[in-house]
């Protein structure tokens, strides 16, 4: 299933989830002007969870970043269009309702923390892989988190390949996303630790600091489970 809208407006601008994703597509374009070069960016910018515990990595030629900068630098390169162009389809559908659930500041902080753990879960499942973690997808994993606490019953519109036939499809979100996590847990739980490809157990652990943050983090016009207090007037 790809998610493609919600039915879920928003009261305030999101301009904070904005921000993120034109950082993120600046930061892609920056990458694709490197030309050969660019994996060498993903190779010292991306996260390493060697680089927490051992020296930081130095490529001839290149600058030197230390380990713990590269958690927040990785959160904003991808490794292709459609790394990028999936995350940032999950964000723009799912970010701008938990920032108006939060506000400005504390989705800022909610998206950061939960990328940041996200990084630290690989590595503590992986702590001496030299592989370089990009991506946006730990945070974004925390951000479907809290949309999954505060609006279940949301529609959102989804397209299920069916064949060569791509079927438009409302179901609530509570499938859409419980279908995605299970699948991230099913994944990380058959790929072998070490192996290069998708970060499954960042998913993971991002997912599960969305859970634990978002009853501190949003506002208390807020439900868990039931989205905004109405009033009167709907």
């Amino acid at each position: 299933m790809i998610p493609i809208s919600d039915d879920n407006p928003t009261r305030i601008p999101a301009i904070v989830n904005w921000a993120i994703i034109l950082a993120c597509i600046a930061a892609f374009v920056w990458e694709v002007s490197l030309g050969h070069d660019m994996e060498a960016a993903i190779a010292i910018l991306g996260f390493t969870p060697d680089a927490l515990s051992g020296p930081v990595h130095r490529l001839p030629g290149y600058i030197a970043v230390p380990g713990p900068a590269t958690i927040l630098t990785s959160m904003f390169l991808h490794g292709g269009w459609l790394h990028i162009a999936g995350n940032m389809l999950y964000l723009w559908i799912f970010g701008n309702n938990i920032e108006d659930a939060m506000g400005h500041l504390r989705y800022l902080l909610f998206y950061l923390v939960c990328g940041v753990a996200a990084a630290l879960t690989m590595a503590l499942i992986d702590p001496q892989s030299r592989i370089p973690m990009v991506g946006a997808s730990g945070a974004i994993s925390g951000v479907l988190a809290a949309y999954l606490l505060l609006y279940p019953r949301v529609r959102v519109t989804v397209i299920v390949p069916l064949g060569i036939i791509f079927y438009p499809l409302a179901i609530s979100a509570m499938w859409v996303i419980g279908f995605w996590f299970v699948l991230q847990l099913i994944s990380a739980a058959l790929t072998p630790i070490g192996q290069p490809g998708v970060a499954f157990w960042a998913h993971v652990g991002g997912f599960v600091t969305g859970l634990l943050l978002t009853p501190f983090l949003k506002s208390g016009q807020y439900r868990l489970f039931s989205g905004p207090r109405r009033g009167p007037w709907g």
